[in-house]
């Protein structure tokens, strides 16, 4: 049907087209127009065009609903990292890649400092300065900014086309259209993926989702030019992210449950040898990955898979020159001998330090409460933090629930190679975003496949019934055929014509429309998916446009007429960029240090790297002692200004004195005199009121953070220096400094900047 109107609406539009134009001759009367009237005459080449408008469509929708922030605020990179890669970016395109790779970073980390080359996932930065480039060679002349800013929602694009492709690998061409439109808009996925989140995972979701896709291409097809595409897709996702060390212990997993269910195949070896050797050897160009790749323990089920397929394959090979007895003492033999072999190997190359060892963040994964326990500086991230069931629905929505449907039918409806990949896939990641929220940015695209083969099957068996001929007319004509068809002489052809009868019956779906209401029930499961799917949309472009369109560096106070915007970070960092030497130290805790250095030009002494553990705890331990102990530290460091966020005036919950508990943690970590409970009440409290302890009322970050905020009335019929964050009068209103002066607080008082005096007989 939908063949016949598109041919109608062609014909309109030539008759269109010919009023007027009766002096010269018809567009579709042309050589050119006759040709594109007989293509699209054709029902196959209008289902072409369909799919790939709604293609276009999907990928401007995926395009277009990141833009909140640019529309809301203004072109800005977000959050704190990507001030890291935006910076490094500007190093690349300005200096060449030569001068990148050997860039020591003298402006972070001092004394320290940090070999940005070496301590970096470059695949971003590489992109970024690949899009200008071009940009800039075909005269489009964008501010590298710009190109940072949108970089992440013109890879959502291409993550939805990718999307598309898996799902039609996975199934067939509507489940592929599904899975697109609904990549497109997944929460999970947009959250890192707006415009102004020049992070990794930008470009690394892209990468991971391409990667599985061409493996599990790979293993269909079963040939070495497939496996090498998937090798530089791996390449390009190592080059770009840390979670390729998912992808090297994800399809490990997956042969080796293709091995326990049977499905083991020379297609799959043929796959992985080719990919393992492949994807290593460029993976290890990078160079913060090089002989890792080989010798870390983290990757150590992608070489010992590697090496077991090495010896499957030559048993078989053995198998079949020798007697079935002696073939079977030799597995009895090698049965016992690889095993402990194997073991003894493992534990050889650890005592010697050729196996590097598992890192935190690898523990954390198996084990929730490691890093609370071993780790403080990784569980004091809030995106480190567990995922609790909420979060799943916000993230992906109706997903969460139709995902359990698509997970029936891959592992047991419609089990194939590509399925199954899949459900390993959902399985492990949805597992890992258990542990931590942030890979939730891992599970959408394995929710967002489950959900296509779920939602592409309802569609399609639902919709096909309400295409049905109503049964009482259906019988009614097929009853004169019938007696026309059959005659009373010969059986044979009345059991022929029966048979066709039946075919017929079969083809158009009879055993759906012998349940009775059967059209009635087939309409509502469509209204309920439809219902469903506009559900899902509008929570999608209501999660985009309220939550996650928001820049960190600048913030929003109220609504409409009352809407105030507070851009103290921004007002911070260029006071620090214009008022302080070139030279200067700054210190502060280590989340805004890649912001003061992007925006304030200055050296600083931690950032977010978090490379250095014991560093960190210096500045930690510096913020939870006394003034006096803290400013021996500073003279150490050569620390010049100390910068606090602080909230208790205008009502920002994420500043120091919140965090404040992490940095005695961290501190205590490494400095024995640090010690939590000195911080809190005797009930265990964390307060800052007149109860809070006399340690916690006489630390730097407490007198930094309420200097002169005694005097202020914050809000009405509430005494001096009330908290708005703490919702709390403060303990300590006369805060005096001795080694410290306030240099600058900004507008709303969110960022304060204090001058670390010299000695006094220095000049």
């Amino acid at each position: 049907p939908h063949a016949h109107g598109i041919s109608a609406v062609l014909r309109m539009a030539a008759d269109t087209a010919s009023v007027g134009a009766s002096d010269g001759p018809r567009f579709f009367d042309s050589g050119l127009g006759r040709t594109v009237k007989r293509y699209l005459g054709r029902t196959k080449s209008q289902e072409t065009l369909v799919r790939y408008s709604t293609l276009v469509c999907i990928y401007l929708l995926a395009f277009c609903i990141r833009l909140f922030s640019v529309l809301r605020y203004e072109s800005v990179i977000h959050e704190f990292d990507p001030y890291f890669n935006y910076r490094s970016t500007i190093k690349l395109v300005t200096e060449g890649a030569y001068e990148f790779w050997n860039w020591f970073d003298s402006d972070s980390w001092h004394p320290l400092g940090r070999v940005v080359g070496g301590t970096v996932y470059p695949g971003l930065m590489f992109t970024a300065a690949a899009m200008y480039k071009i940009s800039a060679f075909l005269t489009a002349w964008v501010k590298l900014r710009d190109v940072c800013v949108f970089t992440a929602p013109f890879f959502a694009g291409n993550t939805a086309m990718v999307a598309y492709l898996f799902g039609k690998q996975l199934r067939d061409t509507e489940t592929g259209l599904v899975a697109a439109a609904l990549m497109a808009v997944v929460p999970g996925y947009i959250s890192r993926s707006v415009a102004g989140s020049f992070d990794n995972e930008a470009v690394a979701i892209f990468a991971l989702l391409l990667t599985f896709y061409l493996w599990v291409r790979a293993v269909h097809l079963g040939t070495i030019s497939s496996a090498v595409a998937a090798s530089f897709a791996y390449l390009y996702m190592a080059a770009s992210w840390g979670a390729y060390i998912f992808i090297s212990n994800l399809i490990p997993m997956y042969i080796l449950v293709m091995i326990a269910i049977g499905r083991y195949s020379r297609r799959l070896y043929l796959a992985f040898t080719t990919m393992w050797a492949v994807a290593s050897l460029l993976a290890m160009q990078i160079r913060f990955i090089g002989f890792n790749h080989i010798m870390s323990n983290e990757v150590l089920s992608w070489n010992a898979v590697f090496v077991g397929l090495q010896a499957l394959e030559f048993v078989l090979f053995v198998r079949s020159k020798l007697p079935p007895k002696l073939f079977e003492r030799l597995v009895y033999l090698v049965a016992l001998s690889i095993p402990i072999a194997g073991v003894a190997a493992l534990f050889l190359l650890i005592a010697i330090g050729k196996l590097n060892p598992w890192t935190g963040r690898f523990w954390t994964l198996l084990d929730p409460t490691y890093a609370k326990k071993f780790i403080p500086i990784v569980a004091s991230v809030s995106e480190h933090q567990p995922t609790t069931w909420c979060s799943y629905f916000f993230d992906v929505h109706i997903l969460s629930l139709v995902g359990i449907t698509g997970l029936y039918q891959t592992l047991v409806k419609h089990r194939t190679d590509s399925t199954i990949f899949l459900a390993v896939f959902a399985l492990t990641s949805i597992y890992f975003s258990s542990i931590m929220v942030r890979l939730m940015l891992v599970a959408a695209p394995a929710f967002v496949l489950l959900g296509a083969l779920s939602l592409s099957d309802a569609l399609r068996v639902f919709s096909a019934s309400l295409r049905e001929p109503d049964e009482d007319a259906a019988s009614s004509a097929a009853t004169p055929l019938a007696a026309a068809a059959v005659p009373t002489s010969s059986s044979k052809a009345g059991t022929a014509a029966a048979k066709a009868a039946a075919k017929a019956s079969k083809r158009g779906g009879s055993q759906s429309s012998n349940l009775p209401y059967h059209r009635e029930f087939a309409l509502l499961v469509v209204l309920l998916v439809a219902g469903g799917l506009a559900s899902y949309t509008a929570h999608s472009r209501w999660v985009t446009s309220e939550a996650y369109s928001s820049p960190s560096i600048v913030l929003i106070s109220g609504w409409g007429p009352n809407r105030h915007v507070l851009d103290d970070f921004r007002e911070a960092y260029y006071w620090l960029r214009h008022n302080t030497k070139p030279d200067a130290k700054i210190a502060s805790w280590w989340d805004y240090g890649y912001q003061i250095t992007a925006m304030g030009n200055r050296t600083i002494i931690v950032d977010n790297n978090t490379w250095n553990n014991t560093h960190i705890a210096t500045v930690g331990r510096a913020m939870a002692s006394n003034e006096s102990a803290a400013y021996e530290t500073w003279r150490r460091l050569d620390v010049d200004y100390v910068l606090v966020i602080f909230g208790g005036l205008s009502g920002y919950s994420s500043d120091d004195i919140n965090k404040f508990l992490w940095m005695v943690r961290i501190g205590g970590g490494v400095f024995p005199d640090i010690k939590e409970e000195n911080y809190l009440t005797a009930n265990g409290d964390y307060v800052i009121t007149s109860k809070a302890s006399q340690t916690m009322l006489n630390c730097l970050m407490y007198k930094l953070s309420y200097y002169d905020f005694g005097i202020v009335t914050t809000q009405h019929g509430q005494p001096t220096g009330y908290d708005r964050v703490r919702n709390v009068e403060i303990g300590n209103k006369n805060v005096r400094l001795e080694h410290h002066e306030e240099a600058f607080t900004s507008e709303h008082w969110i960022v304060r900047i204090f001058k670390v005096k010299d000695l006094e007989n220095r000049f």
